[in-house]
């Protein structure tokens, strides 16, 4: 059984669509993988006497690249992951590693 294209601008135009279609799925598939050079560092810090989680939080967020723009909540809490640092509790002398673009 053969078909017959009734409306061949209707047709053209339907084609067009769906290659423009693919093409941008496409196109989406490859800009979704980045390709950044930027690799995290890692710095040593110690705990002073005075310093809290906060604090220390704080200060990153305001000084440290890598932290810009987050909430201080979610630094202090991949600080504590990072460190495995199970309550707030900081001892002085305390090393803590801390990323660092």
């Amino acid at each position: 059984m053969k078909m017959k294209i009734v409306n061949k601008k209707k047709f053209l135009r339907s084609m067009m669509m769906l290659i423009g279609l693919v093409i941008l799925i496409v196109l989406g598939l490859i800009t979704t993988t980045t390709y950044s050079k930027t690799e995290i560092g890692y710095k040593e810090d110690y705990v002073l006497k005075g310093d809290t989680l906060w604090s220390i939080a704080e200060q990153e967020v305001n000084q440290n690249e890598y932290y810009k723009n987050k909430d201080i909540r979610e630094v202090m809490y991949e600080i504590r992951q990072l460190n495995h640092i199970t309550n707030d509790n900081l001892e002085i002398g305390q090393k803590i590693i801390i990323p660092n673009l």
